[in-house]
C-alpha cells in the first residue's frame, strides 16, 4: 500500500465535478496539519495528482511567508531546505513567476531555472523527476503584491495538464481556507501534537519504527521495506502495527502525517 491509501470509499473517478464538490466539503473538516496532509493525499491529490505539496501562509508576526513541506517522496537536503524557507531564492522565483501569471496558476520548469543562482536546487528538482512545478496561490484584494497563502504541488515525470490546472483555479480557496485554519488551530494549541497521541507514546516510537516510516512516507510496500532493511515483510508488518497503535493512527497515511506533525521523520541516516 502506499500514501494514496486514504483515498474515500467508492471514489467518482469519473465525474471531476463531484470530486470537486467533495473536495470542498472535506475541506470544512480540516483543522490540523496531519488532517490537513490527509485531505491533500486523498481528495486534492485526485483531482491534482503530487507527491510534493509546498504550503506557505503569511505570518503577522513574522510579516512573511512561512512554509511547510509534505513530501511522499525522498527529497534532497538542499532542496528540502529550499523549499522550506520563504526567503530562498527558489520559493522567490516561485512567488514572482505566479505574480507574473496576474494570479493564475502557473507551470513552472526546473530547467528553466536560472543556473547561475538556482543551479544545485535546479539539478535537485531534475534529480528528484520534478520537472514542472504548479504554483498558485491567493492575494489580499486589490494588493496582488501581498500574498497571504503560496502553493507548489509537483508529481514525478509528469507536466500538469490544462485539467489539473483549472481544477487547482476551483479548488484554491478552499486549499487557502484549510490551511489557514490550520495555521490558526496550530497556534492555539501552541504547535504541541494532536490530543489523541500521548507524548508517552509518540516518545515510545523506536528508530526502527522511525526509519519504517521514512520508508512509508516514500510510499513503499511492507516487501519493498523488508529487502532494503534486510528483515523479513512479517516482521515490517509487525513493526507497521505498532505505530499506528503507538501514533493513534487508523491507516499509514494517517500514520506518517502523525509523525511528521511530532517531528519524527528528521533527516538521518539509514541502517
Amino acid at each position: 500500500m502506499t500514501l494514496n491509501e486514504a483515498e474515500p470509499a467508492n471514489p467518482s473517478l469519473h465525474d471531476p465535478v463531484e470530486a470537486i464538490v467533495r473536495a470542498a466539503e472535506s475541506a470544512l473538516t480540516v483543522r490540523r496539519r496531519y488532517q490537513f496532509f490527509v485531505w491533500t493525499q486523498s481528495y486534492l491529490s485526485r483531482l491534482v495528482p503530487h507527491q510534493l505539496a509546498v504550503c506557505g501562509c503569511y505570518d503577522r508576526a513574522a510579516r512573511e511567508l512561512l512554509f511547510d513541506v509534505f513530501n511522499s517522496v525522498s527529497l534532497e537536503p538542499v532542496l528540502m531546505d529550499a523549499l522550506a524557507d520563504g526567503r530562498s531564492l527558489l520559493m522567490r522565483h516561485l512567488q514572482a513567476c505566479w505574480l507574473d501569471a496576474r494570479g493564475r496558476p502557473a507551470a513552472v520548469q526546473a530547467a528553466e531555472l536560472p543556473f547561475a543562482s538556482l543551479g544545485n536546487v535546479r539539478d535537485a528538482l531534475l534529480a528528484a523527476r520534478f520537472a514542472t512545478l504548479l504554483v498558485h496561490g491567493v492575494s489580499r484584494p486589490q494588493r496582488p503584491q501581498e500574498i497571504e497563502s503560496f502553493f507548489v504541488f509537483a508529481v514525478q515525470d509528469c507536466a500538469p495538464p490544462d485539467s489539473h490546472m483549472s481544477r487547482l483555479e476551483l479548488l484554491i480557496p478552499h486549499v487557502h481556507g484549510a490551511w489557514q485554519r490550520v495555521q490558526a488551530v496550530e497556534r492555539d494549541f501552541g504547535g504541541i501534537a494532536p490530543a489523541q497521541v500521548p507524548a508517552a507514546k509518540a516518545g515510545g516510537v523506536t528508530q526502527r519504527e522511525r526509519e519504517i516510516l521514512r520508508w512509508l512516507r516514500e510510499g513503499k510496500s511492507n516487501q519493498q521495506i523488508a529487502e532494503q532493511l534486510g528483515i523479513s515483510a512479517l516482521t515490517v508488518k509487525n513493526h507497521v502495527q505498532k505505530i499506528l497503535r503507538k501514533l493513534g493512527a487508523a491507516n499509514r497515511t494517517q500514520a506518517v502525517a502523525q509523525a511528521m506533525s511530532l517531528q519524527l521523520l528528521e533527516r538521518g541516516p539509514r541502517s
